[in-house]
């Protein structure tokens, strides 16, 4: 998926062996996740040269900037392929998550829909300082530490360079700064409606919120520790 995401030319192999139904599906699917590269179908491994080398399109900034859920992040939404229901949307929310409801939302078989992708950070109430970082490719997922949250540490400490201190106070709204729910989901026929349900539920609620990081520290938390 990080290749798929990164790359500026994909080859799709053995095209003559699929129909053409599913060609078509995989390359809105790979359109998706990738909106800049070039996308190549090839039979029997055959390719001009000139598509694949010395072809000057790479750049790296622009690659670093280019995954689909990253666009979709920054608000730059990612076009649908209705044709086959292939969709992405972001999630966002300025209150904490319950660690044991978010816990059961990421581990529950429920299905949402064919979710290809999905990434971001995530903010627990039993870790109010740290932003967690969660990344799913297909059946594989993953998540774990990402690091501090800016509004846990003194302003005094913050990089010098005004840019990057620009680009904090973009995301700071008052009172927990920085600190946020923020994922994507890329997927096909994904029910946008029902996620969101289900990721709001798992937020604290306005009282919880008010009892303050004393009791948020003492829900329950099946987590891993973070080292």
């Amino acid at each position: 998926m990080d290749q798929v995401e990164f790359a500026d030319v994909i080859l799709i192999s053995k095209t003559d062996l699929v129909q053409a139904e599913e060609l078509q599906r995989l390359l809105a699917v790979l359109k998706t996740l990738n909106t800049d590269a070039a996308l190549i179908p090839i039979e029997h491994g055959r390719v001009a040269t000139d598509q694949v080398l010395d072809t000057g399109r790479f750049d790296f900034e622009r690659a670093q900037q280019a995954p689909g859920w990253l666009k979709e992040m920054r608000g730059e939404h990612v076009p649908e392929t209705e044709e086959y229901g292939i969709s992405s949307f972001s999630y966002l929310a300025r209150r904490p998550f319950h660690p044991k409801k978010f816990y059961d939302f990421l581990h529950s078989k429920q299905q949402h829909g064919k979710l290809i992708r999905s990434k971001g950070y995530f903010w627990l109430a039993s870790r109010p300082q740290f932003a967690g970082q969660w990344s799913q490719a297909g059946g594989i997922a993953r998540y774990g530490f990402a690091g501090m949250f800016w509004k846990a540490i003194p302003e005094s400490d913050w990089p010098t360079d005004a840019g990057y201190r620009e680009m904090i106070r973009k995301n700071w709204v008052e009172p927990f700064g920085d600190m946020r729910q923020e994922l994507v989901f890329i997927g096909q026929g994904i029910d946008q409606a029902l996620i969101t349900q289900a990721l709001d539920d798992c937020l604290l609620t306005e009282d919880e919120v008010l009892r303050g990081q004393e009791f948020w520290r003492t829900l329950e938390d099946p987590f891993p520790a973070w080292e």
